[in-house]
């Protein structure tokens, strides 16, 4: 309001307060937490607003078709924030799939490796390392990224099988090591040693993640080290010994997929690696496409049996700079282009080959709620 300019008048406290409003917009940007996407969508579609909404625009597969079903009688344009399927890495790989230049595609393998510093800071300690908690499981809350961008490389071939398996492995309680507090900087006996050391990660690296972190001293102009080590040793939630929080989501999961054609496709989502890293490989009846998102990198092999190799090779540097590029804008350059085609589509233009309704997010959403309750069961769930 402050910035602004906003009166009073123009400050709600619910969803529901807005909906009471005359139209105000022509769209909204719904960026509530997850178990509030719905609750508060609702009330604005039905008042007449489009809407760009946060991804797992759902946490389960009731509140999502109820969601969907809002939408469709209403006769409103959602879009999800499947920001991955704009940046130019990914896009430039569904245009030559949509070229054919590696046939009909036979397999796909996604990885995602989740950094030991991302996985603690939002995942143990973080605001999404209960589920019951944030109402949302590790593969929604990061992963469904990554199962959207399956669905969307498969070009609208239905799954029809999920199976998954995955644990937490690291950080169950019964591998405390002997020696560790509940507070890194308070009561810990082995904190210089410990790769989770919330003085390692957040005082020598007092920027990184610096926005989930230190939200608890918002209300400091400037707040010192000192500010900050205090913080940690009393109140704030990021200064928890790693093997004390509560934490109830896995820390590596795998899922395997089955098409409607066949084809089939593996998501691994491992924490805790050294490096953060996206990984796509596809395999295709002509050839293959093989990268890393975070070097904006890709390979296109393609069959050719009169060389000796047995292939030609095509190596395409799209220089965009990784996922957190200045230039760009996060998510490899993606946020600023899904934004750029909400526009559009709300101006009635034609929609970019990236363009994702809330028709088109729900597979991918539902295949995360069947590899869960796969995972949960040791089952293998159909899809529809």
């Amino acid at each position: 309001a402050e910035t602004f300019g906003f009166g009073p008048d123009m400050c709600f406290e619910s969803a529901e307060a807005l909906a009471a409003q005359p139209k105000l917009a022509d769209a909204i940007i719904n960026g509530t937490m997850d178990t509030q996407h719905v609750p508060t969508s609702i009330p604005l579609l039905e008042r007449g607003y489009d809407m760009l909404l946060e991804k797992p625009f759902a946490v389960n597969e009731e509140e999502m078709d109820r969601l969907v079903q809002t939408a469709q009688r209403c006769g409103r344009k959602v879009m999800i924030c499947h920001v991955l399927r704009y940046a130019p890495f990914y896009t430039a790989i569904k245009e030559r799939l949509l070229r054919g230049e590696i046939g009909d595609i036979i397999n796909i393998q996604a990885t995602e490796h989740v950094s030991y510093h991302h996985l603690a800071v939002s995942f143990v300690r973080g605001k999404w390392g209960n589920e019951q908690i944030c109402g949302a499981p590790m593969l929604l809350a990061k992963c469904c990224h990554d199962m959207d961008l399956i669905m969307w490389l498969k070009s609208g071939i239905a799954p029809t099988q999920v199976a998954s398996f995955g644990c937490d492995f690291q950080f169950d309680p019964a591998k405390k090591p002997a020696g560790a507090g509940k507070r890194c900087l308070v009561d810990c006996k082995i904190e210089e040693q410990c790769l989770y050391s919330a003085k390692k990660h957040y005082i020598d690296h007092p920027d990184r993640w610096a926005f989930y972190v230190w939200d608890c001293l918002e209300h400091l102009d400037h707040p010192t080290i000192e500010d900050k080590i205090q913080s940690l040793k009393t109140d704030n939630i990021h200064g928890r010994c790693v093997w004390d929080c509560n934490h109830s989501v896995v820390d590596h999961q795998s899922v395997l997929l089955n098409f409607a054609d066949g084809a089939t496709a593996t998501l691994n989502m491992i924490g805790g690696t050294a490096k953060p890293e996206r990984n796509i490989h596809i395999i295709g009846t002509k050839g293959e496409i093989k990268g890393v998102f975070d070097d904006s990198v890709f390979v296109v092999r393609t069959i050719d049996t009169p060389s000796e190799s047995g292939y030609r090779e095509e190596v395409v540097d799209l220089k965009i700079g990784g996922d957190k590029s200045g230039m760009t804008g996060s998510h490899g350059g993606g946020d600023l282009r899904l934004v750029e085609d909400f526009v559009r589509v709300l101006q009635g233009a034609e929609p970019s080959v990236s363009c994702t309704s809330i028709q088109d997010s729900v597979r991918g959403h539902r295949a995360v709620f069947r590899a869960e309750a796969a995972r949960k069961t040791g089952t293998v769930q159909p899809m529809e």
